[in-house]
């Protein structure tokens, strides 16, 4: 290689290695927040359903099909109102044949009734039908109180809350066909795990999120948790009351931070700022380890007690390539938020 072609090349490697080492000697890119005063809020996580404080499923005892059905879903009903007629056809023919065995019975006990007036019978005959009779209408008792269960009626008054079945449809034990309910007041229906139930009392105040309404503030009270919970699940239901002026639709599934604990006026830094007990902060271009106190822990947000000042310009997310000491390059973040 001609010597000027290897002063060139030579040229080249340089220039590369000194932007590498410029590059390297900036860090890596961070953003910074400043901490802020608001509100700790150490809240309880939960997940739920909204539903209606009063309200029934209307299920099947039997399997049949179904011939008759209420198109009654969003009306108001009555309690004992027909919802849903099962097939009976079977159990009719069953019923008339039982009776037509009972008015047999009846005329054998009348006959042998009147024979032992004539002195031509004996008791044990008569015992004998009369035995008889009583099966006969003892079975007609059994099969009346399952005709009752062809016809399916509303448990309570209220409103057609949802109907799942259609004419035509066989209908399995225990399949709910129907839920009707009193459609306010509402209240959410959650589970809380069992290790942070001890945290939640009766009358916290509960903020919701929904992807239905993403902007809003949505907010509850606990009402009720009950006294023995899910050793399979191990959670434990609480019952959270809505203002009757909720958006919140009965069905719609909603995540619930229960308010456990607040603090107003307190020194926050965001909650991905923490690396175990201490944070990171700029000083210079460089970032600086420093040791925190911590008091209530939020899911966004995390009081800082001691160790950080509204003065200190904090990274935040904390990677795990930051050190303390090692040079870095800051890119502005909006300030935290409780």
């Amino acid at each position: 290689m001609p010597v000027r072609a290897r002063y060139a090349a030579a040229a080249v490697i340089l220039g590369v290695a000194a932007a590498l080492w410029w590059w390297a000697g900036r860090g890596p890119a961070v953003t910074v927040v400043a901490p802020m005063r608001g509100t700790a809020a150490e809240i309880v996580y939960a997940t739920g359903a909204v539903e209606p404080v009063r309200w029934a499923r209307v299920t099947s005892l039997i399997r049949q099909r179904i011939v008759e059905i209420c198109d009654c879903e969003g009306q108001s009903v009555k309690r004992g109102d027909v919802l849903v007629r099962l097939d009976d056809k079977e159990i009719r023919a069953q019923l008339s044949e039982l009776r037509a065995r009972e008015d047999f019975a009846k005329r054998e006990v009348s006959r042998a009734t009147e024979l032992i007036g004539r002195g031509v019978s004996t008791t044990q005959a008569h015992e004998k039908v009369s035995t008889d009779l009583r099966q006969v209408q003892g079975l007609i008792s059994v099969l009346m109180e399952k005709v009752d269960q062809y016809t399916i009626t509303s448990p309570m008054d209220g409103v057609v809350l949802r109907r799942d079945g259609e004419i035509g449809e066989i209908v399995e034990t225990g399949q709910i066909l129907f839920r009707v309910g009193v459609p306010k007041p509402l209240e959410v229906e959650a589970e809380v795990n069992e290790e942070d139930i001890s945290r939640v009392k009766v009358g916290q105040v509960v903020l919701f999120r929904t992807d239905a309404f993403p902007d809003r503030r949505l907010e509850g009270k606990v009402r009720e948790i009950t006294p023995m919970g899910d050793p399979v699940a191990k959670t434990y239901r609480i019952r959270i009351d809505l203002p009757d002026d909720t958006p919140l639709r009965i069905g719609m599934s909603v995540e619930a931070n229960v308010i456990t604990r607040e603090k107003e006026n307190a020194l926050l830094v965001p909650a991905d700022a923490l690396q175990g007990s201490h944070v990171f902060v700029l000083d210079g271009g460089s970032a600086r380890r420093r040791n925190v106190s911590i008091g209530i822990r939020g899911t966004r947000a995390v009081e800082i007690l001691d160790g950080v000042t509204e003065r200190d310009r904090v990274i935040s997310p904390a990677g795990a390539g930051i050190a303390d000491g090692r040079r870095v390059r800051v890119i502005e973040k909006p300030a935290a938020t409780p």
